[in-house]
Order: C-alpha cells, then sequence, then structure tokens
C-alpha cells in the first residue's frame, strides 16, 4: 500500500489527558482497547498523527512494550498505519472495519491474532478437501483465472492482494459448503489487512503464486488428500510470513518523529 503524504490531521491536542492509566503493567490487550474505545467514541479522527510511543506510555501507565504491542495488532488489523520516520496515523475508512475487528475479538493481540490464524488454517484446509472433491471443470476455470491475475499483478500489490483474497474464495465457493463460505466471506477484509501486512517482507509474492499453484493443480487433479496437504502447507508458510511482519522493527520506527 503506497503510504499518503504527511499532511495529516496532527496529533489531537490533549489526548495524552483523555487516557487514563491501564489496570495492569505490560497489558497489549489493554491499551489496544482502551485506544478503540476511543476511536468508537469519535475523540481520535481519521487521519490523525497519534502521540508518540513514549508520550502514549506516559499516558497510560504502561511500559513502552505494551503501547507497542498495542500498535502492531492495530497495524495488523489496518486501523492505524505505521510509518516509519513519521508516526502512527489513524487510517481513512477505519469506522467501517472496527465493528468487524470488534467483533472478531482482534484487538486483544497478538495471541489472540494467532488463534485466527489457526482456525483460518484448518477452515482453509476443509475448504480446498472439499473443492477438490467437487470441483467442475467451470470452478477449475475460475481458479486459474485469478492464479493468472496475481501472476500478471507484478508490482501492483493492490491487484495481487485481490487476486489472492478471491483464490481463496473462490476455492471456498467450489468447495460448496454455504457456511464455510460465508464463514471465510465475513474475515475477507481481515484477509486484505493480513496481505497488505505480509506482502512487503522478502519471498511473499513467488512463495505465494507457488504454493497457489500447488492448490490449484491439487484441486484440479481431484486429489483430495494432495489438495488439503498443499493448503495446509500453504497456511503454515502465510503465518510463518505474518509472523516475520509482526515481528518487525516496523512499530519502533513509529515514535521517530515525535520524540
Amino acid at each position: 500500500m503506497t503510504s499518503q503524504p504527511d499532511q495529516q490531521i496532527p496529533a489531537t491536542p490533549g489526548l495524552e489527558q483523555l487516557l487514563r492509566p491501564v489496570v495492569r503493567e505490560s497489558s497489549v490487550s489493554e491499551v489496544a482497547k482502551r485506544l478503540l474505545d476511543h476511536l468508537s467514541a469519535g475523540d481520535i479522527r481519521p487521519g490523525t498523527r497519534l502521540p508518540a510511543e513514549r508520550q502514549l506510555a506516559e499516558a497510560l501507565g504502561v511500559a513502552r512494550s505494551s503501547v507497542r504491542g498495542a500498535l502492531s495488532a492495530l497495524d495488523v488489523l489496518g486501523i492505524i498505519e505505521i510509518r516509519p520516520g513519521s508516526g502512527s496515523y489513524v487510517r481513512e475508512g477505519t469506522s467501517e472495519f472496527l465493528p468487524r475487528a470488534i467483533n472478531w475479538g482482534l484487538m486483544l493481540g497478538q495471541p489472540r491474532t494467532q488463534d485466527l490464524v489457526e482456525v483460518r488454517t484448518h477452515m482453509e484446509a476443509i475448504s480446498a478437501r472439499l473443492a477438490a472433491e467437487r470441483a467442475t471443470p467451470e470452478g477449475v476455470a475460475r481458479l486459474t483465472e485469478h492464479l493468472a491475475h496475481m501472476r500478471e499483478a507484478g508490482e501492483d500489490r493492490r491487484a495481487f492482494i485481490d487476486a489472492d483474497i478471491a483464490f481463496h474464495l473462490e476455492t471456498a465457493r467450489i468447495a460448496g459448503n454455504s457456511v464455510l463460505s460465508d464463514i471465510l466471506y465475513s474475515i475477507r477484509a481481515l484477509l486484505q489487512v493480513w496481505m497488505e501486512r505480509v506482502s512487503d517482507i522478502e519471498g511473499t509474492i513467488s512463495g505465494t503464486l507457488c504454493e497457489h499453484d500447488s492448490v490449484l493443480r491439487a484441486i484440479a487433479d481431484g486429489d483430495p488428500d494432495r489438495a488439503e496437504r498443499a493448503m495446509a502447507d500453504h497456511m503454515t508458510m502465510a503465518s510463518e510470513r505474518l509472523r516475520a511482519a509482526m515481528a518487525s522493527p516496523a512499530a519502533e520506527a513509529g515514535d521517530a518523529s515525535a520524540g
């Protein structure tokens, strides 16, 4: 995703005074929920630059590591954008995504995020198995087209991400299970945030293409065991890329401009 120019709404005056100390030291979930409360209440407008990590830590009475973890979790969710050398900004359109983030409980930090990763891994594997059992030539053709769009995207990350998500949703559609399809569709926005977060990790594009190709071939061959295994392998690698993204030093850079 291309960062917007830094001509944004400055940090909300007095925001530190609005924040009360959290109950427990080093509580990533409490910090994230406190920030989300102020977003929901309209205290922090889209485009606003948040106070520096140090200022937030002092206002909330927690360690900077707690603030760093909370900001990283909110960045993964797409609620804020951490810009190295500039600061942390509330994304435009946050109000539309926020209810879904709250429903999934992902503001509770990395442990909860990893719970979703685990659940999604199993859902996608089941989806691929069923797709291999039930695929029609038309369904395989649609999957092939989505993979082709991924290859054709080149440096256009948005196009690549859209085609990647379409591939997974198409697999669920071919699987013919409406509940499974609805669940995966309902977290489509989260999948987009996930892909945006990991797309800068070296090897993501080439690895994702290779892994999707293995899934497609297994589904086209009507081999449920191989399709399930290929998708599980893909999700394992995707999860590793997500963990690498969440552990990146970008969150620390978000404090650079405000001291």
